[in-house]
C-alpha cells in the first residue's frame, strides 16, 4: 500500500487505481467510507484506513447494502460518503441503490464499483454501466490512475450540485495497475446539516411517483453538463477513422491507432448526445471500443448514428492491445502482422489448490468421505469443489448455500446435505438462511468454516475477528451463541486440524434430525501473519506409497523419484510446510514425523 497521507500537494506519487480513488476521496473532504472486501475494489478502503480518523470514519461492513446504507445515512447527515465494492457487491446493495437514485443526495454520495472483466476473481462478468443506466445515475469512467484521483474529486461535486448518488467504475486493470499522480491537498467540506424534506427523503409510493420525474428532469441536466464537460476528450486526427471509447480501453485504443480520431468518454451515462453527432459527422467510418456489453453502442444506434463495435471487439473477457488490433484487422482498418516463429516460454502451471496447511482441507475430506450432497458458498473454500478434494457440488452467490440447501431438502434430495460456509460470508449474508432452514424445519448440517479471517481478499477483519478496519479492539461475535438465539440445538466446534474428531463431529452432525451446525475452527494460515511450525518429512524407507496423504490436495506435497511396487513414494517440501500434522494423521504407515525425528 502506497503511502499517501502527509505528502505535500502537487507532489507526483506512483499509485494504483484503488489507491488514487481513495486519495481522491479523502482530498474531496469525504467523512464516512464504508465497504466490504472483495477483489478487484478491497484496497479502496483499506487505503482510506490509513488517512486520519479525524478526516474520515472509515469501516468494514458485514455486507455491500449495509455498507451503501451507512453511506446513505452520512449523505442524509450533510456529509460526503463512499461506498465501495466489486460489481457483485453492486447486485446486494442494489435495493437500496434503486432507491436512493430517487432520493439523490445531500452530503456528496458516490459509489466505487470495481468491475472484473476476465473474471480473474469473481463468479461472473456483469456490466456496472447497465446498472447506471437503470439507476440514471452518472457513471464516471477513468482510464488510469490520474483520473481515477481527479474523477473522484469530481464525482463529489457532480453528486452535491445535480443531486444524485454517482458512480466511479474501475476495473481489474485500472485498480490494480501503477502509474504517476500529481496529488493535492484535502478540501475540508462543511457539513450541510440533515435535509428536513420527508417528501424527498421517505419514498412511500405518493412522494416515488413525484421522485421520479426528478430523477428524469435530472438526466436531462446531467446531459446537458457532459456536452462540454473537460472530461470528455475529442482528439483530431485521421477523418477517415473515428473510435469512442472510455475507460482503460482508451490506452490501448491509442497504442492500437495512434493516428485515428478519438472521443474518449468520461462519463458512460449518460452520453452527450450533440458532441457524438459532431464527432460522427467529422469522420468517415466510427468504431465503439468497450469492455464487455455494447452500452455505449447501443446508445449510439438508438441515436440513429451509424457506429461499429461488437462486431469486431469481442463481449466477453478483458480487452488490451492484441485483441483490440486483431478488431481492427478484421474490420479492415489495419493489415494483419505477419506471423512470427519466435519461441515463447510456457508458464508452469500451478493447480488451483487450497494453501498448505489451510485448516477448510480437512473439512472437506470428511465432507467428500460421509457422501453428502454439498452447496458450497464463496470463498477461498470454494477451490474445494476442484480435485482431489472434490467436496462441493454447487456455488451460486455469497450466503447461497444455506438457501440452496433448503431447497435441496425440501426437493427430496435423497442424500444428507451439507451446506459449507466460511464465517466472513455466514455474516455477510448466511444468517437469514440459517433462520430460514429453522423456521422452515429443514433436515441439514452446516458447516461454517471459521478461520477467524476474511481470507480470500487478503486477511480483512470482520464482525467476527473483534477488530476494525483501523486495527482498534471491538465486540466479537460468538458463532456458538448467535446460532442458538436462532433456534439451533446441535451446535458444537471443533479443531480443523483433529481429523479424527472432525470425520467423527461431522458424521453425528449429519445424523441429527434437524438443523445442526458444526463450527470448524482453526486459523487461516496466511491472513493476518503466517503461521508455521515444525516442517514434516518423509521417511521414504518405511513410505509404502499408499498415496493417501496426496488426497489432502496439500501443493507441499509432490510425488517422489523413489518407487514402491510401481508407485511413486511421497515428498515434502519442508519450505511450504506449516506443519499442520493431516498428512500424518492419514499416513497408513507413521512414515511422516517432525523432519528432526526422520531418520537419516
Amino acid at each position: 500500500m502506497e503511502e499517501t497521507v502527509g505528502v505535500p500537494a502537487n507532489t507526483l506519487r506512483p499509485l494504483t487505481g484503488n489507491e488514487a480513488i481513495a486519495r481522491g476521496a479523502w482530498e474531496a473532504g469525504v467523512k464516512v467510507a464504508a465497504a466490504y472486501p472483495g477483489t478487484p475494489s478491497t484496497e479502496i478502503l483499506e487505503n482510506l484506513g490509513s488517512y486520519p480518523a479525524e478526516d474520515v470514519h472509515a469501516q468494514w461492513s458485514t455486507n455491500e447494502k449495509v455498507a451503501l446504507d451507512v453511506a446513505i445515512g452520512a449523505s442524509f447527515a450533510g456529509r460526503r460518503a463512499l461506498a465501495a465494492m466489486k460489481h457483485v457487491g453492486l447486485n446486494v446493495a442494489a435495493d437500496a441503490f434503486m432507491s436512493q437514485t430517487y432520493i439523490g443526495a445531500n452530503g456528496g454520495l458516490v459509489l466505487a464499483v470495481c468491475d472484473d472483466p476476465g473474471i480473474h476473481s469473481s463468479q461472473n462478468e456483469q456490466d456496472t454501466r447497465i446498472y447506471g443506466a437503470l439507476a440514471t445515475v452518472p457513471i464516471l469512467e477513468p482510464s488510469d490512475a490520474q483520473e481515477a484521483l481527479d474523477f473522484t474529486r469530481l464525482a463529489f461535486d457532480l453528486s452535491e450540485r445535480f443531486d444524485t448518488p454517482v458512480i466511479v467504475r474501475g476495473t481489474t486493470r485500472l485498480s490494480h495497475t501503477r502509474s504517476p499522480v500529481r496529488v493535492g491537498t484535502r478540501a475540508e467540506m462543511p457539513g450541510l446539516g440533515f435535509l428536513e424534506q420527508p417528501a424527498k427523503n421517505v419514498m412511500i409510493p405518493a412522494h416515488a411517483r413525484r421522485r421520479h420525474a426528478t430523477v428524469l428532469a435530472r438526466e436531462a441536466k446531467l446531459k446537458e453538463y457532459l456536452e462540454d464537460a473537460p472530461i470528455n476528450r475529442w482528439e483530431s486526427g485521421n477523418p477517415a477513422i473515428g473510435v469512442v471509447t472510455a475507460g482503460t480501453c482508451y490506452p490501448y485504443v491509442r497504442e492500437v491507432l495512434p493516428d485515428a480520431s478519438v472521443l474518449k468518454l468520461g462519463a458512460s451515462w449518460p452520453l452527450p448526445e450533440g458532441l457524438l453527432r459532431r464527432f460522427c459527422a467529422s469522420v468517415e467510418r466510427v468504431f465503439v471500443v468497450e469492455e464487455l456489453e455494447p452500452v455505449i453502442e447501443r446508445e449510439m444506434r438508438a441515436l440513429g448514428l451509424k457506429v461499429e463495435g461488437k462486431a469486431f471487439f469481442p463481449r466477453e473477457g478483458e480487452l488490451g492491445p492484441e485483441l483490440v488490433r486483431a478488431g481492427f484487422e478484421k474490420a479492415g482498418v489495419l493489415q494483419p502482422r505477419p506471423k512470427s516463429n519466435a519461441w515463447a516460454p510456457e508458464p508452469l502451471v500451478r493447480p488451483p489448490v487450497l494453501c498448505a496447511g489451510c485448516p477448510h482441507i480437512s473439512s472437506f475430506m470428511a465432507v467428500r468421505a460421509s457422501g453428502a450432497r454439498v452447496a458450497g458458498d464463496i470463498g477461498c473454500y470454494t477451490l474445494a469443489c476442484l480435485d482431489p478434494l472434490r467436496g462441493i457440488d454447487t456455488t451460486v452467490s455469497m450466503g447461497s448455500s444455506i438457501g440452496n440447501a433448503i431447497g435441496m431438502v425440501k426437493a427430496g434430495e435423497t442424500r444428507p446435505v451439507v451446506a459449507t460456509i466460511g464465517d466472513s460470508t455466514f455474516l455477510h449474508a448466511g444468517i437469514p438462511g440459517l433462520i430460514d432452514a429453522v423456521y422452515n424445519q429443514a433436515n441439514l448440517t452446516v458447516l461454517l468454516l471459521d478461520n477467524h479471517i476474511t481470507a480470500m481478499t487478503g486477511g480483512q477483519d470482520h464482525p467476527g475477528t473483534g477488530k476494525t478496519l483501523r486495527g482498534e479492539e471491538t465486540a466479537k461475535v460468538d458463532y456458538e451463541a448467535l446460532v442458538r438465539a436462532i433456534g439451533i440445538k446441535w451446535v458444537r466446534t471443533v479443531d480443523s486440524y483433529d481429523l479424527a474428531a472432525m470425520y467423527q463431529q461431522l458424521r453425528e452432525a449429519i445424523a441429527y434430525r434437524g438443523v445442526a451446525v458444526l463450527i470448524a475452527n482453526r486459523p487461516c494460515v496466511l491472513d493476518p501473519v503466517k503461521i508455521k511450525g515444525p516442517a514434516l518429512q518423509v521417511d521414504t524407507a518405511e513410505c509404502n506409497a499408499c498415496q493417501a496423504c496426496m488426497n489432502l490436495g496439500c501443493p507441499a506435497m509432490s510425488w517422489g523419484t523413489e518407487t514402491f511396487e510401481g508407485r511413486h513414494k511421497i515428498r515434502i517440501d519442508q519450505s511450504l510446510c506449516i506443519g499442520c500434522t493431516l498428512c500424518a494423521q492419514v499416513c497408513t504407515v507413521d512414515c511422516i514425523q517432525p523432519a528432526a525425528e526422520v531418520r537419516q
